[in-house]
């Protein structure tokens, strides 16, 4: 049991209290816990109350490590150095994620390849029999070397996955530790009781040797702090067309377009729904046109009759209203995304569409720009991806007929409500899981206001 140590001279009061002032206005946290560390694995928490500070002392535990004894693999590929990391051979179970693999995970040292299942069987030669990307987990038998094509092999290792743990306020006026479980990649904070408010998320990112800043998340705010409901919403200017046939009851077709990652169906179907839940009479029919690994220049690129030419396959749908989805268009600097996405918008306003613009996730951090690896997921409110500001660029140079449903500045603030946002792709790279397509949807609905009390 964590040891607990009160610093005022009424704990009941002053937990009561500090219950009633946790949540301000939009979901922010008025007075959030402090977090330090004290030593490599032991931390001090202070929550600020009217009447002094409560405060507590608790030890982390280690990083989970995962011994794997036997791991059969019935045939190895040969390994591919020039693959891109996730898939220059066979995937360690262990650190598998979605279609990719989880990085860091591995024990580099700890890979043990045999011909037999038992520990006198003979152990394979890395650099000789077998390669692998130790980062990666990815393993792949050497041309030439001792293990023949269709042969299986048995291999030992250790991985050590990721875990959440919360420091909560409990009902009973005590601040506690709960250990999250243990997950490859998306861990989750531990459920907390009825009554409790969770004051800070402890991240344990793989195989660390010992706390840093960087694991501390302390909760700042509950929510994303969405428009004022009192405001008009950005659609009854930008959107006008959308609005009025959600509003009339008249059939709007919405053509969902993007890349892998609206191949999920996830975000768009959570939008539908929000729409119809907004607008009682809405008569919504949705498409989904959506090409994995593919950007918008793809689609321009394609000739007549592919299955995905711009003009047949998304033109040719005639939609009341495109919502795009394209994290593959990041690479475009703000010139190229005026350039290119001009001409999209021309062609929308050429058969009456109007266009919904999501920003991007954020993704991989070594993908993100420099210096973003460094933040380790906290303070990254802003987006430092060029394509970003040029989509916020565009959108604020084309008042009407299309508008910006701002995904990545909903998740630059994942950080402030405790959560490390890579917990939220499920490959562990730029694939969301349904909370993170719900961020997707909440961006969008935002646009067309809060629902209508009934």
């Amino acid at each position: 049991m964590p040891a607990f140590r009160s610093c005022v001279s009424s704990v009941l009061a002053a937990v009561l209290l500090a219950g009633r002032v946790l949540v301000a206005a939009a979901g922010s946290v008025e007075s959030p816990a402090r977090v330090e560390i004290v030593d490599d694995w032991t931390i001090r928490v202070t929550l600020p109350t009217a009447q002094g500070p409560l405060c507590a002392t608790f030890v982390i535990d280690h990083p989970d490590t995962m011994v794997v004894s036997g791991e059969k693999h019935e045939r190895l590929p040969e390994f591919n150095a020039a693959a891109a990391p996730w898939g220059k051979g066979a995937v360690l179970a262990g650190v598998r994620a979605a279609e990719c693999t989880v990085t860091g995970s591995l024990d580099p040292q700890s890979v043990v390849v045999r011909t037999g299942p038992s520990d006198d069987s003979k152990t394979l030669q890395q650099g000789k029999d077998w390669e692998a990307d130790l980062e990666w987990g990815t393993i792949g038998r050497v041309a030439g070397g001792g293990i023949a094509v269709e042969q299986p092999v048995w291999i030992d290792y250790r991985h050590t996955p990721r875990r959440i743990d919360s420091v909560v306020l409990g009902e009973d006026c005590s601040l506690r530790l709960l250990r999250g479980a243990p997950h490859i990649v998306l861990c989750e904070p531990p459920a907390i009781a009825p009554g409790s408010s969770r004051l800070a998320n402890i991240s344990i990112s793989g195989p660390i040797a010992a706390l840093s800043p960087n694991c501390l998340f302390p909760i700042l705010e509950t929510s994303y702090p969405e428009p004022d409901p009192d405001l008009p919403p950005q659609a009854l200017a930008r959107l006008p067309e959308t609005l009025r046939r959600l509003r009339s009851g008249e059939k709007l077709r919405i053509l969902a377009w993007g890349d892998s990652v609206t191949t999920y169906g996830r975000w768009q179907q959570m939008f539908v729904d929000g729409l119809k839940d907004r607008f009682q009479d809405a008569d919504i029919e949705l498409i989904t046109e959506a090409w994995g690994g593919r950007n918008t220049g793809s689609y321009l690129a394609e000739p007549p009759g592919s299955l995905h030419n711009f003009s047949e396959q998304v033109l040719g749908q005639q939609p009341h209203l495109v919502v795009s989805e394209f994290v593959n268009d990041a690479g475009l600097s703000p010139a190229e995304v005026a350039s290119r996405y001009g001409q999209l918008l021309d062609d929308f306003r050429g058969i009456g569409a109007e266009w919904i613009i999501l920003t991007p996730h954020y993704v991989m951090p070594a993908w993100m720009g420099p210096g973003f690896v460094a933040k380790e997921q906290r303070e990254i409110d802003d987006d430092p991806r060029p394509y970003v500001a040029g989509l916020r660029d565009f959108t604020a140079n084309h008042p009407e007929h299309v508008a910006l449903a701002d995904a990545a500045l909903r998740y630059g603030r994942l950080w402030r409500q405790g959560i490390p946002y890579l917990t939220l792709m499920e490959n562990n790279i730029n694939h969301p899981n349904v909370a993170g397509h719900r961020i997707f949807s909440d961006a969008l609905l935002a646009l067309f206001g809060a629902p209508a009390a009934r």
